[in-house]
């Protein structure tokens, strides 16, 4: 069925799937991990704040997918995993996604603009950089396999960005904690991309799949999993406010990261939507919630 005639709820429910908003799990616990962390540093109001953060979280996030759909299209039309997407199967329009992509990005000027109120001007002023910055990874991947790593980065500002929100000012902390992401993230990015190599060969996207093999790129994901694991390490040493229940949660992120790369080999890559939603949204639940919990028992 096509978009027209559809009542805009079903619409609505439609673009959610289309851009896996369930999946914003994956940055929203490190930036409320970053922004208690930071109030517990800084003192002041913090309801009004989280809130705000919350929202500029899911706009920009929304607003990222849409232009990663709006990009993607015709890449997602010659691809069998994402043909049947919202765009290339016709069940909602380009111009659906300009609007749904222009709103989000607007309302995400907004929230940050909220942070006036409170005499902080800086995520105001950061705010179309940092839009610009999560619209562009599509981009990326038409000439560089770095992209898994730049959609890293698009995840890594989070805790960065929530930070500067609280304080107004960056510190080392966030930076540490956006590095262990930018990795995490990259390192399950180049898993899923394994799903599309011959797609990706056929298309010319540029992933480290596609350039390097599937075996290859499995390697270089748990290379780059395993330094993220040492920067987890890193974080816990470097923040006094990170106790036992921090450590337990990096214990059982590197426990799920190894049950995450038993899952995919070269031969079977069946297991893919498994390793890559389920298990890195229960290590970003798990280790932002016990972050949070040690933060708020000192």
């Amino acid at each position: 069925m096509l978009e027209t005639g559809r009542p805009i709820a079903k619409k609505l429910g439609v673009f959610a799937r289309d851009i896996k908003l369930s999946h914003t799990v994956f940055a929203l616990p490190f930036a409320v991990l970053s922004v208690v962390l930071a109030w517990q540093q800084n003192g002041g109001p913090i309801v009004g704040k989280l809130a705000m953060v919350l929202a500029c979280m899911v706009t920009a996030r929304t607003a990222a997918m849409a232009a990663n759909r709006l990009l993607d299209a015709e890449l997602d039309a010659a691809n069998p995993r994402t043909a049947g997407r919202a765009i290339p199967s016709g069940r909602l329009s380009r111009g659906f996604f300009v609007v749904a992509m222009g709103l989000c990005g607007a309302g995400f000027i907004v929230a940050t603009a909220g942070f006036l109120w409170y005499r902080n001007p800086w995520p105001l002023r950061l705010a179309l950089p940092v839009l610009g910055f999560v619209c562009a990874y599509p981009l990326l991947k038409r000439f560089t396999r770095l992209c898994h790593y730049y959609l890293g980065m698009a995840l890594g500002l989070a805790p960065i960005c929530a930070w500067i929100a609280i304080s107004g000012r960056l510190d080392w902390a966030p930076v540490i904690m956006a590095a262990a992401v930018v990795l995490w993230t990259a390192g399950f990015d180049i898993i899923y991309a394994c799903q599309d190599y011959e797609s990706d060969l056929q298309t010319g996207v540029v992933s480290v799949p596609a350039r390097l093999g599937v075996g290859n790129a499995l390697w270089v994901a748990r290379i780059t999993h395993a330094v993220c694991v040492v920067i987890l390490v890193l974080l816990g040493w470097y923040v006094p406010q990170f106790g036992i229940l921090y450590f337990v949660g990096a214990g059982a992120a590197v426990v799920l990261l190894i049950v995450e790369h038993s899952l995919v080999n070269p031969g079977d890559l069946s297991k893919v939507g498994l390793a890559f939603f389920t298990v890195n949204g229960i290590i970003s639940l798990l280790l932002g919630t016990l972050g949070i919990i040690d933060v708020l028992r000192h």
